[in-house]
C-alpha cells in the first residue's frame, strides 16, 4: 500500500495519486490534521500478532500493509477543542506525538523522505556546511543575532551588494529574499531579537530550479533577471521557465548531496553567474515542482508516483537503529496557498 501524508487540497499530492492510479495503483491519503479529532489509531502487539489501524473517514486503514510512504507537507495534529486546558492540552500534544512517532517507526515501508531526514535537510545552516563540503559554490553567509557582526558583514559586502531573509515563512509571516539598503541600516539591531542571514548577493543570468526524485534530476532555468523583482523569483513568476542542462561538477554534487543529507526528493535553488558558475542557495526536502512541470513539460509529477510505486514493492528488513521521527510537529505549519509567489516554495 502506498500511503501519502498530506493535506486535502494539495494540488501535488493529487497530482501524483492521479500518476498512481493511471499506472494501476492505489494510494491512501491520510491528513494528520483529523488526528485525533476525527480519527482513531488503533494499535496492538502481541507475542504472536500485531496490529495497526487507523478508523478514519468512514474507512479502516491496516497500516500493517504500507509500504511506502510520502512525508508530503503534513499538517499539524488536530486536537480535540473539549481540551481547554493549556496544561492538559499540552499533555495531550506530547501523548499524541508519542504515539504517531512509534507508529511511522514500525512500519515496514521505505519513506520519500524519512521525516526525521526531512526535517534535519531544511535547516539553512546545515544545508550549507553539506553543500560546501561536497564541492558545491555556495554564497558567503552570515547568520547571526549580533550587530556589529552583520554591520562588519554590510561593509564587507557593501550596501546594496548584501541580501537578507528569514529561516522559515508562515502564511501570515511570510518575508521575501530582500537587498538590503542604506535605509534599513538604522534597523540593523533588531538582529538581537532572532537570528537573521545575510548572504552576498549573487549576480545572475537566470534563477535554477533543480528538482531531484530519487536518480532523476530535473534541471530548470528561471528567467527571472527579466522580472520586476530580480532579487527572489517567487515574487513575479511571469517569465519564461524553459529545461536547462547543469554543469558537470553541479550535477555531481548535488548527487553527493542528496546521498549527504539521506534525501530521495529535494526542490534546490541555485542562481547562475554571468561566468557560467552555478551557486547553490538552498535545497527544500519538500518544494513545489508544478510550477516547472507546467512550463517545462518535465514530467516531475510522474517521478514521484514512479517512485512510490517502486518503492510499494520493497520488503524491507526492519532494524532497531533506523531513524524515522524525531520531532514533535505541533508548531503550526505554514498552509501553502494557490497563488504564484507560494507555488515555488
Amino acid at each position: 500500500m502506498i500511503l501519502i501524508l498530506s493535506s486535502d487540497d494539495d494540488v501535488h499530492a493529487r497530482h501524483v495519486m492521479q500518476h498512481i492510479a493511471e499506472s494501476g495503483h492505489t494510494a491512501t491519503l491520510l491528513n494528520l490534521a483529523d488526528f485525533p479529532k476525527d480519527a482513531h489509531l488503533i494499535f496492538e502487539a502481541g507475542q504472536s500478532s500485531s496490529r495497526r489501524l487507523m478508523q478514519y473517514r468512514g474507512r479502516t486503514i491496516d497500516l500493517s500493509k504500507v509500504s511506502s510512504v510520502w512525508w508530503r507537507r503534513p499538517q499539524p495534529y488536530g486536537m480535540h477543542p473539549d481540551v481547554t486546558d493549556p496544561v492538559l492540552d499540552h499533555f495531550a500534544i506530547r501523548e499524541v506525538d508519542e504515539a504517531i512517532q512509534g507508529l511511522w517507526l514500525s512500519l515496514d515501508a521505505k519513506w520519500i523522505n524519512v521525516p526525521s531526514r526531512d526535517q534535519d535537510a531544511s535547516r539553512k545552516a546545515w544545508q550549507l556546511d553539506v553543500a560546501r563540503s561536497v564541492g558545491l559554490t555556495v554564497p558567503r553567509t552570515l547568520i547571526t543575532t549580533d550587530p556589529d557582526a552583520a554591520r562588519a558583514f554590510i561593509d564587507r559586502e557593501g550596501v546594496d551588494r548584501t541580501i537578507y531573509k528569514p529561516f522559515q515563512g508562515s502564511e501570515d509571516a511570510w518575508r521575501e529574499t530582500r537587498l538590503l539598503k542604506a535605509e534599513e541600516l538604522d534597523k540593523i539591531d533588531a538582529v538581537k531579537y532572532a537570528p537573521v542571514i545575510f548572504q552576498e548577493y549573487i549576480e545572475a543570468t537566470c534563477d535554477m530550479r533543480v528538482t531531484v526524485v530519487g536518480d532523476k534530476i530535473f534541471a530548470a532555468a528561471i528567467d527571472s533577471q527579466k522580472a520586476a523583482y530580480r532579487v527572489d523569483f517567487r515574487m513575479d513568476m511571469n517569465v519564461a521557465i524553459t529545461p536547462t542542462t547543469l554543469a558537470p561538477e553541479t550535477e555531481a554534487g548535488i548527487r553527493k548531496l542528496m546521498q549527504a543529507l539521506d534525501l530521495t526528493y529535494g526542490a534546490i535553488d541555485f542562481r547562475r553567474r554571468p561566468n557560467g558558475e552555478e551557486v547553490f542557495l538552498e535545497i527544500n526536502p519538500a518544494g513545489q515542482w508544478l510550477f516547472v512541470e507546467d512550463q517545462t513539460g518535465q514530467p516531475i509529477s510522474k517521478a514521484v508516483a514512479d517512485c512510490l510505486i517502486e518503492r510499494a514493492d520493497f520488503k524491507r528488513v526492519p532494524t532497531l537503529t533506523d531513524p524515522i521521527m524525531g520531532r514533535v510537529i505541533r508548531a503550526p505549519l505554514p498552509t501553502f496557498r494557490s497563488d504564484q509567489t507560494v507555488a515555488a516554495r
